[in-house]
């Protein structure tokens, strides 16, 4: 066991983590941030995607040591004193969801759009999309979305 220090959600924190360990069970399993979901555990579904350095990593592929001083961003972060953040915001006020489970990766995935380009076409939101799979929708609604968020 080794411990490593990572700013989760804005706030440092030390955490034990053990050989083989990916930071997606440190997230889910150790540190109980459940909205960070599994999927394929491949890096093809997208469903476990969270900003780490201000980049959308799948924490599926990331090892937990390569977190080691990074910023790490979920979606239990983004909502910031009682307020949902534009983007949890604009999924909700455009229905972007459905059976929800792809939900937090989109919203990462967005989120993670707008900070590198606040103002994208909808084209550039497809492609910034494109790591994550939904087998609900046709897309549109969460394209919305994320153009919505955009604007805020």
């Amino acid at each position: 066991m080794n411990n490593i220090q990572i700013k989760l959600n804005g706030e440092w924190r030390e955490v034990e983590i053990s050989p083989g360990m990916r930071l997606l069970d440190l997230l889910r399993d150790e540190l109980k941030l459940t909205g960070t979901k599994e999927g394929c555990g491949e890096g093809e579904c997208g469903v476990c995607s969270v900003i780490m350095n201000g980049h959308l990593v799948n924490a599926c592929l990331v090892m937990a040591f390569q977190a080691e001083k990074a910023e790490v961003l979920t979606i239990e972060g983004l909502k910031q004193s009682g307020e949902f953040d534009p983007i949890q915001q604009a999924f909700i006020d455009i229905g972007a969801v459905q059976c929800g489970f792809c939900t937090p990766g989109m919203i990462m995935a967005g989120k993670a759009l707008l900070l590198q380009n606040p103002k994208p076409t909808r084209e550039e939101i497809r492609r910034g999309i494109s790591g994550n799979l939904c087998r609900c929708t046709g897309y549109e609604k969460i394209v919305e979305a994320i153009e919505n968020a955009s604007k805020r």
